[in-house]
């Protein structure tokens, strides 16, 4: 059976803040989040498309009604599509938006669909269809801590994902994993997802971990992070002079004066 996706290869680059290199034959697509590509190579063009081009989407209401459900999970209307238009091999290169891993997955290995938190998808080669999913229970919606909306994708080909630190890859057989609700990255459909209580009371209050944890159960693959965005966010903004948090000593006296003029 021929591959419904468009057959790339890739390189990842880097440890601590990822990017990934895309080798593209004559005529191949790479389909990408807008503003994530770092460079690309002679022969490669670029469009900015309305929707991702794969064989699923049928005429302009299909394209509109999947700009429309990339709208609601907070991502841009329009995805850009990178073709190379000339001859031999080309490169593009595509990086993540904040300190972590790139994640790569053939759709192909896992059964041709996997579901991820909706800010994790970074790139896939032309052929991938990108689609949201809801949570089958309304606890995880009301306490999912990424909300309640996933992103699915579906096809044979590669697809990459990006995380925040370190990427945790475990396969679950029969088991139930606990884990952070903002840890979680993407996982197989064959995985249950739920939501529970973190503990007793004293625990959700003061045990710093949160109120609620995701419980995965279940046969399939879980990507995990080490470092959600948002906690490096809340951690960054707590340590703001601005907000109450103190300078750590960072640069020189005449960087101090810098900081008190420009405030």
């Amino acid at each position: 059976m021929s591959r419904q996706s468009h057959e790339v290869d890739y390189k990842i680059i880097g440890h601590d803040m990822q990017m990934v290199e895309v080798e593209l034959d004559p005529g191949e697509t790479v389909i990408a989040e807008a503003g994530a590509m770092t460079y690309m190579e002679e022969g490669i063009s670029f469009e900015a498309k309305m929707g991702d081009g794969s064989a699923a989407e049928s005429g302009l209401f299909g394209k509109l009604l999947n700009a429309g459900k990339r709208a609601i999970t907070g991502e841009s209307l329009f995805m850009t599509h990178f073709t190379h238009n000339g001859g031999g091999k080309s490169h593009v290169a595509f990086a993540a938006p904040y300190p972590g891993s790139i994640i790569p997955v053939d759709l192909s290995t896992i059964g041709g669909e996997l579901l991820c938190q909706k800010d994790a998808f970074l790139c896939a080669a032309l052929g991938t269809k990108l689609d949201i999913a809801f949570t089958k229970r309304l606890g995880v919606g009301f306490f999912g801590g990424e909300g309640f909306i996933l992103q699915r994708m579906n096809g044979d080909g590669m697809v990459f994902i990006h995380a925040g630190g370190t990427v945790i890859e475990r396969e679950l057989h029969g088991e139930t994993l606990r884990v952070d609700t903002g840890c979680l990255v993407a996982f197989q459909p064959s995985i249950d997802y739920d939501i529970e209580r973190a503990g007793n009371l004293k625990s959700m209050v003061f045990g710093g971990e949160g109120l609620f944890l995701a419980t995965l159960k279940g046969t399939g693959k879980v990507w995990l992070q080490s470092l959600p965005f948002s906690r490096m966010a809340d951690r960054i903004l707590a340590s703001a002079p601005a907000h109450g948090g103190s300078s750590k000593g960072e640069g020189s006296a005449l960087g101090g004066i810098g900081r008190m003029i420009g405030g």
